[in-house]
């Protein structure tokens, strides 16, 4: 493996990033610069998968851009009574339902960004000059905190103010788990479980992934992981591995699939158009 400019590792030997978002939710990446980033990361394979929204730039389920081919996704987040979990749709074909929960999750997302805006400013006396906007989220915020006066960096201001537990924190409104997987198995061609470990029941969200098409094997935690435990899923449910880099920035490429783990997972998804 190498590492960029940022510090960030690459595996020169992947060859599909599946997890990546741009500035339609919470990235730093437009679509346009998404082939460019690509390349310098030798990847031939990246699906866009924004926070509860389909790209509007991507105008087919897999798009050729470059000479790299882009997945048309979405990470749609889920209630699952225990837990609140993320799937990851690839390949995704608009449908009049889904499209209309979309609807009603920018709906949310705009509300509960300006909540959290509101919470924010007066609690600091400052103003961030945020708009709430359909794919506000609060990375957004948290890097407008960052660049005003206030005295919090980016990791502060979820740590110290909008993380989970923080005095300006607002939940949103998600899908139910039974309702999101009926969405995505309707419209998607193959429908996974994304960072398994992130969860606080990492077995109770692996079982979850077992009625589902696939798991997200490879996925940079920063911390070791007994991926053997995906592995038996993988193995006992017949489920597909993907991997991605849950690319947020610029970078992509730390986490994905080498050609050969890529080729089952290619096999299910459409032609480019």
């Amino acid at each position: 493996m190498t590492a960029d400019e940022s510090g960030s590792v690459t595996d020169p030997d992947l060859v599909a990033d599946l997890h990546a978002h741009t500035t339609v939710s919470d990235g730093t990446l437009t679509i346009d610069e998404i082939p460019a980033a690509a390349r310098e990361a030798g990847l031939d394979w990246v699906a866009v998968t924004d926070h509860d929204r389909i790209h509007p730039g991507i105008d087919a389920p897999v798009v050729e851009r470059d000479g790299v081919r882009i997945v048309r996704g979405i990470e749609l987040r889920v209630d699952a009574g225990f837990e609140r979990l993320d799937l990851l749709g690839y390949a995704v074909e608009h449908t009049d339902a889904l499209d209309a929960e979309i609807d009603r999750l920018q709906t949310d997302r705009r509300e509960r960004g300006a909540a959290i805006l509101r919470r924010v400013e007066d609690r600091l006396g400052v103003d961030l000059d945020v708009e709430p906007r359909p794919g506000l989220g609060r990375p957004h915020i948290a890097r407008a905190i960052e660049a005003s006066a206030a005295p919090y960096g980016y990791a502060d201001a979820f740590d110290e103010l909008i993380g989970n537990d923080g005095p300006c924190y607002v939940a949103r409104d998600v899908t139910a788990l039974d309702r999101g997987i009926d969405l995505l198995r309707e419209s998607c061609a193959l429908v996974g479980l994304a960072h398994p470990f992130r969860y606080d029941d990492v077995d109770a969200a692996l079982d979850v992934a077992r009625d589902l098409d696939a798991v997200e094997r490879f996925y940079p935690y920063g911390r070791p992981v007994d991926t053997d435990r995906i592995d038996e899923v993988v193995a006992d449910a017949d489920l597909l591995a993907t991997g991605g880099s849950d690319a947020h920035e610029r970078t992509l490429g730390a986490a994905g699939l080498a050609e050969a783990a890529f080729a089952p997972v290619r096999e299910r998804l459409p032609a480019p158009r």
